[in-house]
């Protein structure tokens, strides 16, 4: 009875041992949905380079046949997954974390209306990949061979419509339920089993059709919520149920409203470009609305995102008097630092410091101070016309991953 029990012992340390010196458990990096769990957009990597060699940091593997498109990654169970279009085809890659492709599956017809490709990127759960395809097709994958298990025809269910720039949403996994907001008559936001595709509820209520928002889930005052925008306003939607919780007008100068919501403690950020500018609401739950807490024009976030840390937002302005790189205090809107040099930028944070793609192909790392934010380090991916990185950059298991229409960019960004 000695030699088992010391065996397993072993096996336990030695177990321990290898998750200690590879930083990750056995399933491997995990940044499983779009903007990461929760869709804070906040990496919870650690002991990564605050300064980057000259030239940038150095890159572990490049993959160049990810198809058109502006779709990022997400990473799960040692695998990769992004989507592109191929001709007339939308498909789904998954690779190892060497770069090797795995797989490929089709998800309905690839989208060459304005600005052409993939627009979503595969959110994963329980070894099933969900992905909105840019013509309203939504369907599920296994992870791990790319065989379809369901699919939903958005338009034909929920009479869901595109806008200009096609269906664009990255959906929500929250328990049993896939989150998604098609905009149609027929469902406006809508639970769909993530088993079989069945509809559970669709919400009627909203007035406006979809924008261009990837939604999150978020809890205030007891009620579980879907929060996202339409084209005209923000809203609140209870997850259970699908019955809308609050609603507040947000009207942007052009319909393209695709900032996911930063929220905290009943605040919310939204924003969107062409000086239409950016806002913190406070959500009443009893008025069923949300109160404005300030408004600032040239805050008028458009592709790029946004982060809170510690009270201070940061994210991108875009409007045609400068796009500075902004940090602002959450709750009043005061300026702590901009900065008009990084231009139009994707962003990420990981381990206190700032991830900012340029839309043209510059990659900046800033630190994030109390005061703002300090430069750091840049260097430059190959020179493309403004708006061809649109894919948010991911750090995730101590690399970098860039994405830019086909092309793949994989950095080693530890000590």
């Amino acid at each position: 009875m000695i030699l088992p029990r010391c065996v397993g012992a072993l096996a336990a340390i030695l177990c321990m041992v290898a998750l200690v010196r590879g930083g990750q458990p056995s399933s491997g990096p995990s940044w499983p949905e779009f903007h990461g769990p929760g869709r804070t957009n906040l990496s919870p990597e650690k002991g990564l380079l605050k300064k980057w060699p000259d030239g940038g940091p150095p890159l572990v593997w490049k993959y160049s046949h990810c198809g058109q498109g502006f779709s990022g990654v997400t990473l799960a169970e040692g695998m990769i997954f992004t989507a592109g279009d191929f001709d007339d085809t939308e498909m789904l890659l998954t690779l190892d974390l060497d770069g090797k492709l795995l797989w490929k599956a089709a998800n309905g017809r690839s989208w060459l209306g304005a600005s052409p490709g993939s627009r979503t990127t595969p959110t994963y759960d329980e070894g099933v990949l969900y992905q909105m395809n840019p013509d309203g097709r939504l369907a599920a994958f296994a992870a791990r061979s790319g065989k379809p298990l369901w699919d939903v025809d958005l338009r034909a269910r929920f009479d869901a419509r595109p806008g200009v720039w096609a269906f664009a949403e990255n959906v929500v996994v929250d328990g049993p339920r896939v989150l998604c907001m098609p905009g149609g008559s027929k469902g406006r936001v809508v639970a769909l089993d993530k088993h079989t595709g069945k509809t559970l509820w669709a919400n009627t209520e909203i007035e406006h059709p979809a924008a261009y928002c990837s939604g999150s889930v978020v809890s205030y005052r007891g009620v579980r919520q879907f929060l996202t925008m339409t084209q005209k306003s923000v809203v609140g939607v209870d997850v259970r149920t699908g019955k809308l919780v609050w609603s507040a007008p947000f009207v942007p100068r052009s319909p393209q409203n695709a900032l996911t919501p930063v929220f905290q403690d009943g605040y919310v950020f939204v924003a969107c470009g062409h000086s239409s500018g950016g806002t913190v609401m406070r959500i009443d739950p009893d008025s069923h609305t949300a109160a404005t807490v300030w408004y600032r024009k040239d805050l008028d976030n458009c592709h790029g995102g946004a982060v809170l840390v510690d009270g201070r937002l940061y994210g991108c302005g875009c409007r045609q008097g400068g796009k500075n790189f902004y940090c602002v205090d959450f709750l009043t809107g005061d300026t702590l630092k901009l900065d008009k040099t990084l231009g139009k930028v994707g962003i990420t944070w990981a381990d206190g410091m700032i991830y900012c793609l340029n839309h043209q192909g510059t990659m900046s790392l800033l630190a994030a101070t109390p005061g703002g934010f300090e430069l750091q380090s840049r260097f430059e991916l190959p020179k493309k016309p403004e708006n061809t990185y649109l894919a948010h950059p991911v750090v995730c298991g101590g690399r970098l991953y860039l994405r830019c229409d086909g092309d793949l960019y994989v950095y080693d960004v530890r000590p």
